[in-house]
């Protein structure tokens, strides 16, 4: 990167970590530190819950997702906007109504002591994880990108992000959650308008493109328990992933709890249903614009730049010449395909149209699969070598293509998205680890000023874990489904726990703290052999459909255990 890439891109860091300090530093008392005096608007309180749950991870894997797949993942948002409809309705009155810090302050209310811990410990469990793979997440890329060690980007990432979450709580997070999300949707718009301005054809030709290689996909009405993306999944699935999150998950609900009334909290939300998914649609169809102009200029063979730099100077290096070599070769024929495609379509020819399309499709498979082979020589030459390289597709483009100032931009939309995901997510398990856990069952005694201090303290070592676990962590096949994955297997016990509290009146602790148990091992025994069998019946669903799972089992678990031992 250029001097000026480097500017914008600590400069930018800089300001919105300086600014989050100095707005907040020094709160006085417990309600200030975890719920921010509860005087956030509804647009901040929206830009807040988006930005959490915009991770880094959905700018780095999102592109590549629609370069390699199309636009079929904005069916994963599907059911958004009725998840925040139904728990504006329902859980925000009754969180209000009991002012909660955390979510789980309900379930003993409403059971007993144990339940509350156990979705408190599910929480801390998966959050905690997820908190590392969010500081991982970029680090393995940009390190690659930047040409970092990967430890010492891990703790950059992390140490900026504990000192505004410890020193400023809750309030700091939401404010500096503001200019990042300026900063992550201004600089990919512009990533995206650049893109589309350097395509060597019209935008509506750059349409037909996609359209005809199969990157404008965006709604598939075929049912499939193992298509983790299609029109059935969203609306039933991923509804129920999004109940969990944004109902359920402190991360999420420390956000909108901030709100100055209750009418704040729930216009938050609404905001944060109207407009996600037209935000994940621009993202993804950047990627997909971005797979357009790889038609007309070629793309590496392999994105990930370092593993293909390692095969030069490996003893397989004139394997790795020739396979380059027929690449280009290749490239060159569909190149010719696009043309002939374009021109049947000036002449509304049919035939020609269809042709082209064959034959595109024909050379772009052949593509696929010299780069397949590359990969196969990648393992060969290094057999811990991570050879998937969706990750690294959009940013590739972005530092080889992109003009100075504007590969620091988009390399601070990174950082700024991985920051503010992270922060709510430290934010959030420093206040459950205070409240669920340490003030209710370690020391029932303190002060209001020690808990506050205990947050801090817990907030930071919450930091450190997820520094280490980033370190330690290992590359997932996606990015964005790892963290989807993760959620997915304990989200649907806790909705359930939740659920159950809400609606199902005459179901004690006992029973729903058992029932929690066993969805929770069958869930995790389903993860297992997915893809095999399990006691005879074979299992291949995709991991959306786990959450409605792990929820309906609990809820059925916990009814019959009722009836059975109703005492």
């Amino acid at each position: 990167m250029s001097t000026l890439d480097w500017i914008v891109l600590f400069g930018t860091l800089l300001i919105i970590v300086g600014y989050g300090v100095y707005k907040t530093y020094g709160p006085k008392s417990m309600d200030t530190y975890l719920r921010g005096d509860s005087d956030m608007n509804w647009w901040t309180i929206g830009l807040s819950i988006m930005a959490t749950q915009a991770s880094a991870i959905t700018f780095l894997s999102t592109p590549g997702q629609a370069y390699e797949d199309g636009m079929r993942f904005i069916q994963f948002y599907f059911g958004l906007p009725v998840a925040m409809i139904i728990l504006s309705v329902t859980f925000i009155p009754i969180y209000y109504k009991l002012k909660v810090y955390t979510a789980y302050e309900f379930l003993e209310n409403r059971f007993d002591l144990k339940t509350r811990t156990l979705a408190a410990l599910l929480f801390l469990t998966q959050r905690g994880l997820a908190a590392g793979i969010t500081i991982y997440a970029p680090s393995i890329i940009l390190s690659t990108l930047l040409g970092w060690n990967l430890t010492w980007t891990n703790i950059f990432i992390g140490v900026l992000v504990i000192a505004y979450t410890v020193s400023g709580g809750t309030k700091a997070v939401s404010i500096t959650q503001k200019q990042q999300m300026m900063v992550m949707m201004g600089g990919m718009i512009l990533a995206g308008i650049l893109v589309i301005e350097m395509l060597p054809i019209k935008f509506t030709e750059a349409l037909h493109v996609a359209g005809k290689m199969e990157r404008l996909n965006i709604v598939n009405f075929d049912f499939n328990w193992s298509d983790r993306y299609n029109f059935w999944s969203g609306m039933t699935a991923a509804l129920f992933l999004f109940l969990s999150y944004f109902g359920t998950d402190q991360s999420q609900v420390q956000r909108y709890l901030t709100g100055r009334t209750l009418a704040e909290s729930r216009m938050g939300l609404i905001m944060n249903g109207l407009l996600k998914v037209p935000m994940q649609f621009i993202i993804l169809f950047i990627g997909v614009m971005v797979f357009v102009f790889y038609q007309f200029f070629q793309p590496p063979v392999v994105f990930n730049k370092v593993q293909t730099e390692k095969l030069e100077v490996s003893e397989y290096k004139e394997d790795f010449t020739l396979l380059e070599n027929e690449f280009s070769k290749t490239f060159e024929e569909k190149s010719g395909s696009i043309t002939n495609l374009l021109e049947a379509v000036r002449q509304e020819d049919e035939a020609g149209i269809e042709k082209a399309k064959a034959d595109m499709q024909a050379s772009y498979a052949k593509q696929e699969q010299i780069r397949n082979d590359v990969k196969a020589l990648i393992i060969k030459n290094d057999a811990g070598a991570e050879t998937r390289d969706t990750d690294y597709i959009f940013m590739r483009f972005v530092m080889d293509y992109l003009p100075k100032g504007i590969i620091g931009l988009l390399f601070a939309v990174i950082f700024s998205a991985a920051m503010s995901s992270t922060a709510s997510e430290l934010n959030a398990l420093g206040s459950t680890s205070t409240i669920d856990i340490y003030k209710r069952s370690l020391n029932k005694k303190g002060s209001d000023r020690h808990y506050m201090l205990s947050s801090k303290w817990l907030t930071a070592f919450w930091g450190i874990f997820a520094i280490l676990f980033a370190t330690y962590a290992t590359l997932f096949e996606n990015l964005i489904q790892a963290v989807n994955l993760l959620g997915s297997l304990f989200y649907g016990t806790i909705l359930g726990i939740f659920l159950v509290g809400f609606y199902m009146k005459w179901i004690k602790g006992n029973a729903v703290f058992i029932a929690a148990l066993m969805a929770e091992i069958v869930i995790l025994l389903i993860h297992w052999r997915n893809g095999e069998s399990l006691l005879g019946v074979n299992i291949d669903i995709g991991y959306l459909w786990y959450n409605a799972i792990g929820c309906l089992l609990l809820m059925l678990f916990a009814a019959i255990i009722q009836l059975v031992r109703p005492k």
